[in-house]
């Protein structure tokens, strides 16, 4: 799409705005042309026009809403009827300005203000891993030439069933391939994209006259119509990528106006000669079927190689590296428990029965030593404790992410956030283990070392978790333990005996 062609002294006065990872995806759809003929963000009329005709104002065939919020208080600088006052900078999460956007209309919506019109580059504030690969619609189609073009959004590693049925495919059409890799955030399976792409281009070789091509394409909804919406708007990108038919591997998957869709035949290994075939082919004795991802990750957290079989060595290799043996892997040990109910002591005796065999690298986040050290400031608003676990989530991610063992004992009354904190630790290719201290509240008021329910229940401070602010207990929780029931030691005991279980650390000397 070509650059900004207005005049530099808009840009230099206009207002800026950092969208949402999300929204910076599909920015950086439209600046390549990947959601041709949308040329911008949806306005509110459009928006309301799609979810009732499924088309656009001007008649357009649309599948999903592409649009942009920004806050009232920013929407106030922009006047859409004055030329000289509707151009919005759009940066990226650093602040380089990556688009300049002609804002055309503007729309309360919710606690913002949606904001349409057309986008066009400007600046260099793009990047990301793989840059190489995200080729724009146009690039890619001129690589291909013409002909039949078999499209494949991989959302998982290519095993040697998936390959076989590309291979298959792309021969009985007699069709180049390409192949389109989502880079807009974690897999299915939680596998980070910069680790995808690097599995992706380990099994590319393996393919005849392939392109492949990151794009930052979100995951598809689960269920209903919002997953029929988005098959649609992945069969437009891939129609404006080039695509003439597509194979449907592990999502729906439902044509743009121009492309066929093949679905995949099922293939077996067949232990004769080794060859992957039709499995009708193969007699049901001489049979191997593929490995769910569930087989594939119990292999690798246990540290054992993945079979030749079914998975190419440098596939193998690739997944491995990032999904060490649970033994080696980062994991974030998150307590969680009312105040007094003895997870802070837990937690510290976790630490240090750990630090005695210096089998992990440990980092103690106590809650306490985190208001003061990580979220001085905060209060103990819903927003502020919300904000507060999102903290302690992102450090003990990062010390996860490098092979560490974080240990988190804070309060976390909320389920969200600790559903958020989960997430992190995902997102790091981390481990992440709840434990749920479940001592009861006319416990923890007995003990008040700090004097805080005495506090609450006298109205001297208010947002007391137990008190006048709700504990929501976790329903997901790996272990719960109750040290009004149990000695503080014998928590202990039974967290680092999960631990061992699940593969987390070495098995522990029965006494």
């Amino acid at each position: 799409m070509d650059g900004w062609a207005g005049p530099e002294e808009l840009l230099r006065d206009a207002p800026t705005w950092a969208p949402s990872p999300a929204e910076l995806a599909d920015l950086e759809l439209l600046l390549a042309g990947a959601y041709a003929p949308l040329r911008g963000f949806l306005g509110a009329s459009d928006v309301a026009s799609l979810r009732t005709s499924g088309h656009l104002t001007d008649g357009t065939d649309w599948p999903v809403p592409v649009t942009l919020e920004i806050p009232v208080a920013l929407a106030a600088m922009i006047d859409p009827g004055d030329p000289t006052r509707r151009t919005l900078v759009l940066t990226d999460t650093e602040g380089a300005p990556i688009a300049a956007m002609e804002v055309t209309e503007a729309t309360p919506s919710g606690g913002g203000m949606l904001v349409g019109g057309p986008v066009s580059t400007y600046g260099d504030g793009t990047h990301g891993v793989f840059r190489r690969l995200r080729r724009t619609p146009a690039q890619v189609r001129a690589a291909l030439d013409d002909g039949r073009v078999l499209g494949v959004i991989v959302d998982r590693p290519l095993h040697r069933p998936q390959l076989a049925q590309i291979v298959h495919a792309a021969r009985t059409i007699g069709a180049k391939l390409l192949l389109l890799v989502p880079v807009a955030g974690p897999g299915p399976d939680g596998l980070p994209p910069e680790s995808l792409v690097r599995a992706v281009l380990a099994a590319a070789d393996r393919l005849p006259d392939v392109e492949v091509v990151a794009v930052p394409i979100a995951a598809p909804s689960a269920g209903g119509l919002d997953e029929i919406r988005d098959a649609l708007l992945r069969g437009r990108v891939m129609e404006n990528y080039g695509a003439t038919h597509v194979l449907s591997t592990s999502d729906t998957m439902i044509s743009g106006s121009g492309l066929r869709v093949l679905v995949p035949r099922e293939f077996a290994y067949d232990t004769r000669d080794g060859q992957w075939r039709s499995a009708e082919d193969v007699p049901k004795r001489f049979r191997r079927v593929a490995m769910t991802p569930d087989e594939i990750n119990e292999l690798l957290d246990d540290g054992s190689q993945l079979p030749e079989w079914h998975t190419p060595p440098a596939v193998a290799r690739e997944l491995s590296r990032q999904r060490p043996p649970r033994d080696t892997r980062g994991f974030v040990l998150f307590f969680t428990g009312l105040s007094g109910s003895g997870k802070s002591t837990i937690a510290r005796g976790v630490a240090d029965a750990l630090q005695e065999t210096g089998e992990r690298t440990v980092t103690f986040l106590d809650g306490d030593v985190v208001r003061r050290e990580l979220s001085a400031g905060l209060t103990f608003s819903k927003a502020d404790r919300d904000l507060n676990i999102r903290r302690i989530g992102w450090v003990a991610a990062e010390v996860a992410r490098h092979g560490g063992l974080a240990i988190c004992c804070p309060i976390a009354p909320y389920a969200a956030a600790r559903a958020t904190a989960r997430a992190q630790a995902s997102a790091a290719g981390a481990g992440f283990v709840l434990v749920y201290v479940a001592t009861p509240l006319d416990v923890c008021e007995q003990r008040d070392r700090k004097g805080l329910y005495a506090k609450a229940r006298a109205g001297l401070i208010t947002g007391m978790t137990g008190i006048d602010d709700p504990y929501e207990e976790p329903t997901d929780a790996d272990i719960v333990v109750d040290a009004s029931r149990v000695s503080a030691d014998k928590c202990v005991s039974m967290v680092l005996e999960l631990l061992a279980d699940e593969g987390w650390i070495a098995p522990r000397t029965r006494t």
